[in-house]
């Protein structure tokens, strides 16, 4: 009898060992983790960062990090990770990028910085990759540069010291004086003098027609205005920060079905980030979905 009882059990036992590896076979498999930014081929693209569009799309995980290798210099971290989707209509690359930052910062005056975002890809995507840190002599890059100063333009916020500050006392400007309007010309004359930058023709001094600009580098040091202002974006507060949309042209030699290299890089202008001053990401492999062209 006790023989019989101990076999039972042991029986009962096997049997809870083996239900429970059956059980953990029927575990789901956890999905493998992106490391990659996938561009999913859709029809049209989408303008806006809450579009359902997105939801087609991976979401990639972009770790940032500092940038500290040329000056201005970024020693204190910001913003750790970046949250990328991209789609493609075959033509162009849509990039909607995601990222914590608790203060809007979009007024452009004396000591104050915006906030702001950009997308970097190769001029050409071929083997010979530039390095990350806006490409190198040669091997050129391209860059999509978001402002949030740029956005609160467009949305319809005035460009002007006195919608800026307000309360201030402003005693009396030359060029509003009474009878200028008798000689025409005369008063916009005049306001050149007091806005030098507009007047000598500096890209980031008038009011942006729109919130992206298209530059190129070969190298720290050497940004400067693409040929082509092509690139188009709409920036967004979320509950915890921004969510940024950006779409520009495929580059030379990357279509449907191609892979290429992109990086990343974010401002944060409470951080006193401006220029080289930012948090920014490594070449990241890109995939665009579809068949190739022939």
């Amino acid at each position: 009898m006790a023989y019989g009882r101990l076999g039972r059990r042991t029986w009962m036992a096997a049997a809870g060992v083996l239900a429970a590896g059956l059980w953990g076979c029927s575990r789901p498999v956890p999905p493998a983790p992106v490391t990659e930014v996938r561009a999913v081929q859709v029809a049209a693209l989408p303008s806006t960062p809450e579009d359902a569009q997105w939801g087609s799309g991976e979401a990639f995980r972009a770790p940032l990090i500092l940038q500290d290798m040329v000056e201005p210099r970024k020693m204190v971290a910001g913003a750790t990770e970046v949250t990328v989707r991209a789609l493609t209509d075959g033509k162009s690359i849509a990039f909607r990028l995601e990222w914590a930052d608790a203060t809007e910062d979009s007024v452009r005056d004396a000591a104050r910085f915006t906030d702001a975002c950009a997308v970097q890809l190769p001029s050409n995507s071929g083997p010979d990759t530039p390095a990350p840190q806006m490409g190198e002599p040669g091997r050129p890059v391209e860059i999509a540069f978001w402002t949030a100063t740029a956005q609160a333009f467009i949305d319809g916020r005035p460009d002007d010291l006195k919608s800026l500050h307000p309360n201030a006392n402003i005693d009396h400007y030359p060029f509003e004086a009474p009878g200028l309007e008798k000689t025409p010309g005369k008063a916009e004359e005049m306001a050149k003098q007091y806005a030098p930058a507009k007047s000598l023709g500096n890209i980031v001094s008038p009011s942006p027609k729109k919130s992206v600009q298209d530059l190129m580098a070969d190298g720290p040091g050497t940004m400067r205005p693409a040929p082509s202002q092509s690139s188009t974006g709409l920036g967004r507060r979320t509950g915890a920060g921004w969510a940024v949309v950006i779409t520009r042209p495929l580059p030379s030699g990357l279509a449907p079905g191609g892979t290429s290299l992109v990086a990343f890089a974010v401002w944060n202008g409470s951080d006193g980030d401006v220029g080289g001053r930012k948090m920014r990401t490594v070449w990241i492999p890109l995939t665009l979905t579809g068949a190739k062209k022939p």
